[in-house]
């Protein structure tokens, strides 16, 4: 076996419903995994699992089950309350696609700055500049305010430059829901480029079909626990015996 490119340990993240809680003096005092806290909830716990490079795995689970912030502790967006995450290599993020885009930029302005927030040089950028803006066919938009795009186009060009990135880890989150069926199609062929090239994928969608063409296999989150860590066939057929009508 190679060394995982994630190793996640007993992992536990947990939030706080509302900002109106008090903590106690004895909770001030008490070990940070162990304090209780007024308001607070488990998003995940005592999930345990490790991935080995290029595996393509699928997060499978209701809304609200712990799926996405699963998603961002692996990049990094949030950390941990207890246990311990391992990431070792670089991770593209396709989680929340647009957040980093600046409204009053120009999209080319956009993709210079979220490209080399994300560690592109700027003749790296230059160099696959046009490729960007053909995959997102927006052409005729590259000088124009990133806030006059339409939903479906900043989509389609954050989609283009994060999947131009050569970090070995891909996250993608629901993120193909939105944009039309040619544009999912294109997505979906990179994907599959990016995984022929031995990345590693860490998949979230709803879309079944999504999962069983790009997974071999599942996480099944419920409640913040990992009920089943399988193949995703397996994963799947569970998930849907359990919430069948």
């Amino acid at each position: 076996m190679n060394t995982p490119v994630i190793a996640v340990s007993d992992v536990g993240i947990r939030f706080r419903r509302n900002r109106g809680g008090r903590r106690s003096f004895k909770d001030l005092l008490a070990s940070r995994s162990r304090r209780s806290r007024p308001n607070e909830f488990w998003a995940l716990r005592n999930v345990s699992f490790d991935v080995q490079p290029g595996e393509a795995i699928g997060v499978v689970g209701r809304n609200g089950q712990g799926k996405s912030t699963l998603l961002k502790l692996v990049a990094g967006v949030v950390l941990p309350d207890e246990g311990s995450l391992g990431v070792r290599e670089g991770v593209a993020p396709l989680i929340e696609i647009t957040g980093g885009f600046v409204d009053d930029l120009t999209v080319r302005d956009n993709v210079y700055l979220t490209a080399g927030l994300h560690g592109m040089t700027r003749s790296q950028i230059d160099e696959r500049f046009d490729d960007i803006i053909g995959f997102a066919d927006i052409g005729d938009f590259i000088d124009t305010p990133y806030k006059h795009l339409s939903s479906g186009m900043k989509v389609r060009i954050a989609f283009s430059v994060i999947s131009r990135l050569e970090e070995p880890i891909i996250l993608v989150d629901e993120v193909l829901a939105v944009g039309d069926r040619s544009f999912r199609e294109k997505c979906y062929r990179r994907i599959e480029e990016m995984l022929a090239g031995g990345r590693t994928l860490f998949f979230v969608s709803h879309n079944e079909k999504e999962m069983r063409r790009f997974c071999t296999r599942g996480l099944y989150l419920d409640k913040g626990t990992l009920v089943l860590d399988g193949p995703i066939d397996k994963v799947l057929d569970l998930y849907n015996t359990d919430y069948a009508d």
